[in-house]
Formats: C-alpha cells, sequence, structure tokens
C-alpha cells in the first residue's frame, strides 16, 4: 500500500499529456514542448538515468541557468522517483563539491557554460566517470555523454516503478549557520501541497501564463512552474543570465503572461527603466513579490504601472513553503507585514525561549505547521531536531503578531542576509575573511540598500601592525565563495569598537544599528 494518495508530478504529467496532449506546456527562447512532447522526453531522461544506474532513490546533481532542460529534470525525477539536487550556477567550485558528494549524487547533468568549472574539479567528485552529461551543444568533449543522445536511446514509456507521494523529489540545498549548506529534502505530497495552496490563494487558473524568472535551482520556481502543470496551465521559462528589466516586459508582451514571481529589487529595475511605457503589460493577473519587505512606495509604482493585476507578498522557506500570505486587499493598511497564514495550515505560534506562547504584540520565534514542510536535513538529525517544536517547524525568524492577526517579522532568521533574492549567511563569509593572516576578526552583516534589498559588509579587526586594504581582502574571496556572497564594503575599526556580548560574542545587531537599519530603509 502507498503511504500517500497524492499522485506526483509526473503521473499528473502523463494525464495532461493525454487529455491535452498539443497544448504549449513549457516554453523558454529556445524551443517548446507540448504536454505530449515533454512527456515523452521527461520519461526518456528518467529511463536513461536508470540505464546509467540512477535508479528510484538515488540522487543526481543538476547545474544550469535557467533553461527548459530544468523542466525535463525535475519531470524525469517525479516519474522514476529520483532525487534531484539542484545546484545553484553562482556557487564557486568547492561549493559545488561539497554539494555533489554530500548528496552522493550518482551522476550529473550539466549546460555546457559550466562544464569547464566541473572539469576543474571532476576529480575530487564521486560521480561515476560515465555518468557526467553535458547539454547545450553539439560539441560534446570526451570524459561527457550528449544530453540529447542519451534522451534518443530511451524508452519514452512511463518508468516501471510507483512513485508515492511521500518518496523525496529533491534536496535543495541552503545556507548554513556553520557554513556548510542543508541538503532540505522535499517529498512529492509536501510539494503538491504548496501547489494547492497557491491555487486556493492566488487563485491561477488553466488559462494562465507563469513567467519563471527566479532561479530554477530555487524552490520559488518549482513552487510556481509545476503548480501550472497540475491545472493544465503553460509556464515560460527565462533564459537569462542576469535580470533585464527591458527584456522582461518583451516577454510580458509577446507571451501574454499572466503571472510572475520576483524580488523588489526586479521590480524597482523594472519601475525605473526608461522604456517601460512602450510595452503592454495589461495580461498580467497577478504580482507576487517574495524573499525582502516591499517599501510603500515601490507598491504604489508596481500597482500604478501593472493596472488591473493583484499584487501578493508570500513568507516562506524551502523547508517549510509558503507560511503567510499579504493579500492585495491588505496591501496598504498592513504594511510591512508578512499576513495571515496561508489556507489549509495551523495557527502560527509565537514562542519565547522556554517554548511558551508570546502575547500578541511581543515578539517570539515563529513556528508554522504546514502540509507543505519538508521531510528533513539530510544526513543531519541533529539540526532536524532543532528546527522542530513538536509538529511545529522554525527558520530561526522572529516575529509579532498585531490585534488583527497579521504577523510581522523583527529579524531575518538570525542574522541572515538577503541580497537580490539570495541568502547569504554572515558566519560562511566571516570564515573566508577570518582565514586571511591579517585578520584578528570580522562580523559580516547586511546593509539596506535601494537596489538589492540589502549589500553585504564586512567589519574587521586587523591583527596589530598588519596592512591590509578592502581590495585584498575581496580578492582573497574570489574563487572561495560566490560572487553575491562576496562583500561590497569593508570597514577596518579597533578591537574596543567591535561591540559583544560579556563572554565575547560579537553582537551583529548592533553593528547593524551602527551601519543601518533595515527599519530606516523601509
Amino acid at each position: 500500500m502507498l503511504k500517500s494518495k497524492w499522485l506526483p508530478a509526473g503521473t499528473i504529467m502523463a494525464v495532461q499529456a493525454r487529455n491535452i496532449p498539443n497544448k504549449v506546456a513549457v516554453k523558454d527562447k529556445v524551443r517548446q514542448l507540448t504536454f505530449r512532447e515533454w512527456n515523452d522526453r521527461s520519461n526518456r531522461l528518467s529511463n536513461a538515468l536508470e540505464a546509467l544506474g540512477v535508479e528510484k532513490g538515488d540522487k543526481f546533481a543538476i547545474l544550469a541557468y535557467n533553461c527548459i532542460e530544468w523542466m525535463e529534470v525535475y519531470a524525469a525525477a517525479s516519474k522514476g522517483g529520483q532525487v534531484a539536487v539542484p545546484i545553484n550556477f553562482r556557487l564557486a567550485g568547492p561549493e559545488i563539491e561539497y554539494i555533489v558528494n554530500h548528496s552522493e549524487s550518482k551522476a550529473f547533468i550539466v549546460a555546457h557554460e559550466f562544464a569547464d568549472t566541473i572539469d576543474r574539479i571532476r576529480q575530487s567528485l564521486n560521480i561515476p566517470r560515465d555518468n557526467y552529461i553535458l547539454f547545450g551543444t553539439d560539441a560534446i568533449p570526451d570524459g561527457w555523454k550528449s544530453y540529447e543522445k542519451i534522451i534518443g536511446g530511451a524508452s519514452p514509456e512511463q518508468p516501471p516503478v510507483v512513485v508515492d507521494g511521500a518518496d523525496p523529489w529533491m534536496i535543495m540545498y541552503t545556507s548554513g549557520t556553520t557554513g556548510k549548506p542543508k541538503g532540505v529534502i522535499r517529498n512529492h505530497e509536501a510539494t503538491l501541497a504548496e501547489f494547492i495552496i497557491n491555487v486556493i490563494d492566488v487563485g491561477f487558473r488553466h488559462d494562465d501564463k507563469g513567467l519563471l524568472v527566479m532561479p530554477m535551482c530555487h524552490i520559488n520556481s518549482v513552487f510556481y512552474s509545476f503548480v501550472f502543470t497540475y491545472i493544465g496551465a503553460s509556464c515560460y521559462i527565462c533564459n537569462l543570465v542576469s535580470f533585464d528589466p527591458e527584456d522582461i516586459l518583451k516577454i510580458i508582451q509577446n507571451e501574454g503572461i499572466t503571472f510572475v514571481s520576483l524580488v523588489p529589487t526586479h521590480y524597482i529595475m523594472i519601475l525605473a527603466h526608461p522604456n517601460k511605457d512602450k510595452y503592454d503589460v495589461s495580461s498580467m493577473r497577478k504580482l507576487l513579490c517574495s524573499s525582502a519587505p516591499v517599501r510603500r512606495d515601490t507598491k504604489l509604482a508596481i500597482i500604478d504601472y501593472f493596472k488591473g493585476a493583484e499584487l501578493y507578498e508570500i513568507y516562506g522557506s524551502t523547508e517549510a513553503g509558503s507560511v503567510t500570505i499579504l493579500k492585495p486587499e491588505n496591501q496598504m493598511e498592513k504594511l510591512s507585514s508578512i499576513g495571515r497564514e496561508v489556507s489549509a495550515t495551523d495557527r502560527i505560534k509565537l514562542l519565547d525561549e522556554e517554548g511558551n506562547e508570546v502575547p500578541d504584540g511581543e515578539v517570539g520565534e515563529l513556528y508554522a505547521r504546514t502540509p507543505e514542510i519538508f521531510t528533513e536535513y539530510w544526513k543531519d538529525p541533529e539540526r532536524t531536531k532543532k528546527a522542530f517544536h513538536g509538529e511545529w517547524f522554525s527558520a530561526g525568524d522572529m516575529a509579532r503578531r498585531d490585534a488583527d492577526g497579521f504577523y510581522y517579522l523583527v529579524d531575518r532568521k538570525a542574522n541572515m542576509i538577503i541580497t537580490g533574492g539570495e541568502n547569504v549567511f554572515p558566519s560562511e563569509v566571516e570564515n573566508i575573511i577570518g582565514s586571511h593572516p591579517a585578520v584578528k576578526d570580522v562580523a559580516v552583516i547586511g546593509i539596506p540598500h535601494e537596489k538589492w534589498g540589502e549589500a553585504v559588509k564586512a567589519v574587521v579587526i586587523p591583527h596589530e601592525g598588519a596592512k591590509i586594504t578592502d581590495k585584498e581582502l575581496i580578492d582573497h574571496c574570489r574563487d572561495k565563495i560566490a560572487g553575491y556572497k562576496i562583500p561590497k564594503t569593508i570597514d577596518f575599526i579597533k578591537d574596543d569598537e567591535m561591540p559583544r556580548t560579556a563572554t565575547g560574542k560579537i553582537l551583529h545587531r548592533i553593528l547593524r544599528e551602527r551601519y543601518g537599519k533595515w527599519s530606516d530603509f523601509k
């Protein structure tokens, strides 16, 4: 007997391929696939992986910019029960190596732009030598298999396995507070719950066309792609390496896009573009903003530009899925709120350090109980246990609730920085900067930034007599961590100027107050 009666995306795709075979399911700038074509290629890819020894429950990694192949990869995993391990294309070689090996991936699907990057670390990866798969080019170098050839040589039939809703679908690696990322295991059932809740709360329809701008290695793009698959709608994957506001506007106009999920930085760039009024964006029905607060003036400008579209803000995490939603009717009266609980979830608990609920108006750690919650952290039972209070999960955010039941974030996952929609934990950057011989101590914080929401800033105490410049430290970080994690600015201070607790622990909160509060930015 199956543990779950909910059906995975791969099964739903097969139904859509039968009922609406010729409708365009997914599209990017290079090509498009109908439901029948997408179903066929996804079956072939899953069967090809099985032939390479990647069977149900086995992991395989993916590294690529946004493209239609991501939809084939996620779908193939859903059909054959393999577990997809997406890798952020912004990561440096050592970071990629850790994720591939920690996840125990048995194959690696890579876009041609990253072939050299992977070849440089190949000897350190635990991938079988014949399981490196390359796409995006006809010129396949030695040591790689052609993505198109393995698909062409595999069976188009549905893989002969039963995928349970409780089976894992993907492991999403998120930044880790100890310098190593955590592998978040998401199963089919919990991810489907996210789709259903979004259909209820946002009101998606079968005639919608979603635009995927956020990186396909992020959970946001999984949530807002396959939701359209389940209801027989279409989605368009934006193949941009970096965000181009005018290109987004062209896609919205030419494709008749009805939904897009963006971070505040993206909206600000669109609104500031001199050619924005040349484009017809009247097809837009729903707008989502996530990852950072939206200022009042930005909200008003978004609503004015996308006339007739409804603006939603959602708070959540890779682990918990969507937790709260601020709906269009509450956007102005509840500024800076993250909204109230999404549908089909339990009441949020705000707990003090003793695990007691705090009254309205007081700050507590936010715990949520939702059907979208992840299974566990891969190979990390201690951190899994620490993240839960019974059935309630916490991402570490502190919040308060007002008398109307609306929630407000007070701090972000302890000291986490969100820059341009990417999460950066200070400790990871501090470890890299602190490894420089001239550095005695360092604290990394996020400071308000008009474009990126927050910018990474380092506050450094040099060793006595040491001569060091900010450029030297920034160069020291390159090739060790992703570019977005590297500090944009560095200040040098004396030892007695660093705020600390009685036990010597650095007070990041005081530094944020000193160099620029988030509340000032809002």
